[in-house]
């Protein structure tokens, strides 16, 4: 059953000094955290370890990824539920006892809040019922049950972008339940990390990689081709036009795009990193 004692909060971060504090500040102590560091920042992390009991970090030694270091933190949980939360996400105690007692009882594979942003919400639920069955939610912040995956959770071919939207296809492909609680939570959008032009550039070859590969995965590689050259002649048409009239900017992130789904398309992995 579903409880403080049996619940894990596991988040990935790069470089998130800036908001991890806020993130977690308010989860029970009787929870316990997980953190997975993505950038090698051993300094603030093993600090923010002494001063948390129930916290324990993991620091990367490369960035590898939101899909594989979710994973990392999963296999080491020894807790039967979880939940997967962005750093620039902000939850407080009430929202978890909430959620908590909303989902007991229930037999499902993944739960999911409401997500609030600045402005939208991401909700399903139309008629304030306490949950819905949904086909997927959004991956800002989801409660999994572990006992449902077989020890199969993210496709870590994945280095970002559609890892949540995988996720849920896999489980409901199982036959598993998703369900969407009406519990709202605040997510900040985009404040994971530093931005700067490196991660944008990141975000764009990842975007058209994670695409294709995800279309082929299920769609098969010949209907994706039919589905995605259309694509790649805009885009092509897009980078003649941005060089041109030199918008230097939109020309590199189109470059990052094309590259990224030429990559996929050839079946190569998603090996693009930001140089950071």
């Amino acid at each position: 059953m579903i409880n403080y004692f049996n619940l894990t909060f596991i988040i990935v971060t790069f470089r998130s000094e800036h908001i991890i504090r806020d993130c977690i500040k308010d989860i029970p102590k009787e929870c316990k955290i997980i953190i997975v560091e993505n950038s090698g920042n051993h300094k603030f992390y093993n600090k923010l370890k002494d001063e948390i009991p129930n916290l324990k970090v993991h620091i990367m030694n490369e960035n590898c990824g939101y899909g594989k270091a979710n994973n990392f933190g999963i296999l080491n949980s020894v807790t039967d539920y979880l939940f997967i939360i962005n750093p620039d996400t902000k939850i407080y105690k009430a929202e978890i006892d909430k959620i908590i007692g909303i989902v007991k009882g229930v037999d499902f594979a993944i739960a999911a809040p409401q997500i609030v942003e600045k402005f939208k919400i991401y909700k399903q639920n139309n008629n304030n019922e306490d949950y819905v069955f949904v086909n997927e939610v959004p991956g800002m912040a989801m409660l999994l049950n572990k006992n449902k995956f077989s020890n199969s959770f993210f496709d870590e071919n994945i280095f970002l972008y559609l890892e949540e939207t995988d996720l849920c296809k896999r489980i409901k492909n199982k036959g598993e339940k998703i369900i969407e609680i009406n519990v709202k939570i605040s997510h900040l959008g985009n404040q994971s990390h530093d931005n700067n032009f490196e991660i944008e550039k990141s975000r764009n070859w990842h975007w058209m990689w994670s695409r294709f590969y995800f279309s082929k995965k299920y769609k098969g590689y010949f209907l994706s081709l039919i589905i995605f050259f259309p694509i790649l002649f805009k885009l092509s048409l897009k980078l003649v036009f941005y060089f041109i009239f030199r918008h230097n900017i939109k020309f590199v992130l189109c470059k990052k795009r094309i590259s990224g789904l030429f990559t996929s398309i050839i079946g190569n992995r998603s090996y693009y990193r930001p140089k950071i």
